[in-house]
């Protein structure tokens, strides 16, 4: 891999934007398209809702619940292997699809063996934008996750001519074919090493603390077998820390909490805004449309939060930019049971489309900014692993109380109400952190206090271990054990 001091911000880091555009587009927006097939699954092998809803459930669980593993691979083998591989076992599973006999088919080949395959391919693909870009990461970012958009925008109409002209078998079966492209995307993923990278790895593999002759014998070990240090027991076992150690930190802890919530609220959105719209009088075209509308306003989301975000004013508040996103789409489901013919449904599109390109833009920013660039990977992996559940059980959740109370209206509200629990958890934590902060500065700026505070060495540890990590930057002792600034 090509080393550098630190992210280029530019260069062939453009290449690597343009490559996640693509699998943006052949990962989550054919996962969005997939609602347009949910009328045509549920006609031809008449099942309920509940039943139908657990297609689109699976794939984006599996996408999720197997990001660690595409980390994984990504980290130790190859993110060019893990996504090329990814790619194939995709498109397996759409062409699979095409001949499914029933509903539990096409759980295994559109459900698990795609989800898997994009699993693979998506948050390898995201952490390597990160690994490229830091001053212009959010704008990156923008263009990267507005492949979701434009797939979508583009897609959504597309499938559905394919739907009319060769049946949803063929449609599946080309949509496979479409999805080889992930090969295409994953040989432009050039690793990259970062100067900070070299800081997690023991000294025991730094070679410039290594004798010349034990270099010659490290250097003929790994021509010879490449993996005997890396998959050594305490290398394994080092390494494994080092990469799951942000998993303790407070911040990571309420943003994944946070993130569970979110996933829940937005899943059933995708999965139902078509077959709503069909249900108060709308037309199969119009329908596409509504998505059609919501994936391209969902790149004016993702360019311009990602633009806005990496300005100096508002850098410093990309998590309350993140909450806000979060929250605005949230009050858009409470208000969609009342929206019921396409003019009004029009509107509900653009404003619901633009915020969710604006906080899925924020995810992986917001991510790096809680545990760091070197831990991206990941925490990225980790954070869609929790996608996982919340994508499993919310879409047939929804359709047990469609099928129930013979409305959307119930559904909606639960995934709204979602949404803004979770803006309002990080919101108050947020709160929490910075009051908690303010009052530690004003103790230690009180003068009696601060005498008290640096003559008792047990006081000064309890004060200090409450402060986090920017804050014991704040202070410093001196050898006499007295505050120093």
């Amino acid at each position: 891999p090509t080393r550098h001091a630190g992210p280029p911000d530019g260069g062939w880091g453009w290449m690597i934007v343009a490559g996640c555009f693509l699998v943006t587009i052949c990962t989550r927006a054919v996962t969005r398209c997939i609602s347009i097939f949910f009328v045509e699954f549920q006609a031809y092998f008449g099942q309920d809702y509940a039943r139908t809803a657990w297609i689109h459930s699976i794939v984006d669980c599996a996408t999720m619940l197997c990001a660690p593993l595409g980390s994984l691979i990504s980290n130790h083998v190859s993110c060019q292997v893990g996504i090329m591989l990814g790619g194939l076992l995709a498109s397996a599973g759409l062409i699979l699809s095409s001949f499914a006999t029933s509903l539990e088919h096409l759980y295994l080949s559109l459900g698990v063996l795609t989800g898997l395959g994009f699993a693979l391919c998506y948050s390898p693909a995201v952490a390597m934008v990160g690994k490229y870009f830091n001053k212009r990461k959010a704008l990156a970012y923008g263009i990267a996750m507005s492949g979701s958009g434009i797939g979508t925008f583009i897609l959504a109409p597309v499938v559905q001519l394919l739907i009319e002209q060769f049946s949803w078998r063929g449609a599946l079966l080309i949509l496979g074919g479409f999805v080889l492209n992930l090969c295409v995307c994953g040989a432009l993923m050039r690793p990259i090493a970062l100067k900070e990278d070299r800081k997690t790895a023991p000294e025991f593999l730094e070679h410039d603390y290594v004798p010349e002759a034990q270099k010659r014998d490290l250097k003929r070990m790994s021509i010879c077998s490449p993996l005997i240090k890396t998959w050594s027991h305490e290398c394994l076992c080092y390494c494994s820390w080092k990469e799951y150690d942000f998993l303790l930190m407070p911040g990571f802890m309420v943003l994944a909490v946070s993130v569970l919530f979110m996933a829940y609220g937005c899943s059933p959105l995708f999965v139902y805004l078509v077959p709503y719209a069909l249900s108060v009088g709308v037309s199969h075209h119009q329908a596409a449309f509504l998505m059609s509308i919501l994936g391209v306003i969902d790149i004016i989301g993702n360019i311009t939060f990602g633009w806005l975000t990496d300005r100096r004013c508002l850098k410093k508040h990309r998590h309350f930019c993140y909450l806000f996103a979060v929250g605005m789409d949230g009050l858009c489901c409470l208000f969609l049971p009342v929206l019921q013919n396409f003019p009004l449904l029009v509107p509900f599109s653009f404003t619901f489309g633009y915020f969710d390109g604006a906080y899925v833009t924020l995810i992986p920013v917001v991510t790096a900014d809680v545990v760091g660039t070197s831990s991206l990977s990941s925490a990225l992996g980790v954070v869609y692993f929790l996608h996982a559940i919340p994508y499993l059980v919310s879409p047939p959740v929804a359709g047990w109380l469609v099928d129930t109370t013979g409305s959307y209206t119930a559904s909606f509200l639960l995934s709204g109400f979602s949404m803004i629990l979770s803006s309002a958890l990080l919101c108050f934590a947020r709160l929490a952190r910075k009051i908690k902060r303010t009052h530690l500065r004003s103790l230690t700026n009180d003068t009696g206090t601060k005498q008290h505070i640096w003559t008792n060495g047990a006081i000064a540890y309890s004060v200090t271990a409450e402060l986090d990590q920017k804050d014991v930057e704040f202070l410093s002792v001196d050898t006499n054990g007295y505050n120093s600034r």
